[in-house]
């Protein structure tokens, strides 16, 4: 009985027409690796481990960071057998803008990236907006009554610039950021640490005034060209792509070839007019083809973390509390189902 209770708790084995492949398929040093926000406290740390989820993400607070403060951090999660891969990174406006004070903002972000360094960290992501179009934002509903985030440029198109931001073109904007990479990115490269930089999102075509770098694949080409190192990437996201009417698998073939994805954003969506009206669906419901983007992914060899977000509203979060996020955004149920999904997902890549 013994002998039959242990056999019963190893991995099965599946038998190929070529050879055998040990079942299941899991995430290892060269393969794509399913993350989450890290969480509040252990009980958050647990929900993220009961997933299967062995990556996460986190947040670092004001800058510049400090070498300790990381490493605490990193050993909080690893005592719960997970591990801390990348930071968002803010809190240089400064720098955006091309306003004074930029340069010292710049060294505080030199500074972080070296500790992070230091502590083992991997990868950190960044946004640079001139304004983000959240304003076109609302909530539709999905499938018996589960909450969809919608997205409708008309409804902000004809807002003002806010005095704080102000109104921007694409010259001013890369101008500012070239400064930025040229600075930044040697550092990073010193240091171990790959730049993440997500695409604008919503991608409007203009924003409270502003036009926006990284509101086109054109864009986020010009991004990567500015320094050429891999250090210098994007975190690549299917959804934003097919915002844009481009083609996920195209475009993830594209950075993914080049090593310039450094993160990933794994969503779906169905779009009504490129870059203006689109809804954020279940991840099994639009018109992105995630298997596609998952194959192409363990195609080009990508073995960064891929991070199932935006979960939808659904009923068993809602009664259990606010719902924080985008309107018609999801909790931790909704997690869960684009975590099994994704994961599922990622193991028919691997195993195919």
């Amino acid at each position: 009985m013994q002998a039959a209770g242990a056999g019963g708790l190893a991995p099965a084995v599946v038998v190929g027409a070529a050879k055998e492949q040990a079942w299941p398929v899991v995430e290892g040093p060269g393969t794509p690796k399913l993350c989450m926000p890290g969480g509040v406290g252990e009980a958050g740390i647990r929900r993220v481990k009961q997933l299967g989820v062995n990556y996460v993400m986190g947040g670092a607070g004001k800058i510049p960071w400090k070498e300790e403060d990381l490493k605490a951090q990193i050993e909080r999660f690893k005592a719960g057998g997970l591990t801390l891969y990348n930071i968002m990174i803010g809190g240089f406006n400064n720098a955006i803008y091309a306003r004074p004070g930029r340069d010292e903002e710049i060294d505080n972000v030199i500074q972080s990236i070296r500790a992070a360094g230091r502590a083992g960290l991997p990868v950190i992501e960044y946004n640079w907006y001139a304004h983000r179009a959240m304003e076109g934002y609302y909530e539709e509903t999905g499938r018996a009554g589960a909450g969809h985030t919608a997205f409708d440029y008309d409804k902000m198109k004809d807002l003002p610039p806010l005095e704080q931001e102000g109104a921007h073109t694409l010259d001013e904007m890369w101008a500012n950021i070239t400064y930025f990479l040229k600075a930044v990115v040697p550092a990073a490269e010193h240091a171990g640490v790959k730049l993440a930089l997500h695409p604008n999102d919503p991608p409007s075509p203009l924003s409270r005034g502003s036009q926006e770098i990284m509101g086109t694949v054109a864009g986020w080409k010009k991004l990567i060209s500015i320094v050429d190192s891999p250090a210098n990437g994007i975190t690549y996201d299917c959804g934003v792509t097919r915002e844009m009417g481009e083609d996920p698998i195209t475009v993830c073939r594209y950075f993914a070839s080049r090593k310039r994805i450094n993160h990933a954003h794994f969503r779906n969506v169905i779009v009504r007019k490129p870059y203006e009206k689109y809804t954020e669906v279940f991840i099994d419901e639009g018109q992105v083809n995630m298997f596609g983007v998952m194959k192409e992914l363990v195609r080009q060899k990508y073995n960064g973390t891929i991070y199932p977000e935006h979960p939808r509203a659904l009923d068993y979060d809602r009664e259990r509390g606010p719902i924080r996020g985008y309107p018609g955004g999801g909790g931790y149920a909704g997690d869960a189902y684009d975590v099994g999904y994704a994961r599922a997902i990622l193991q028919a890549a691997l195993s195919s």
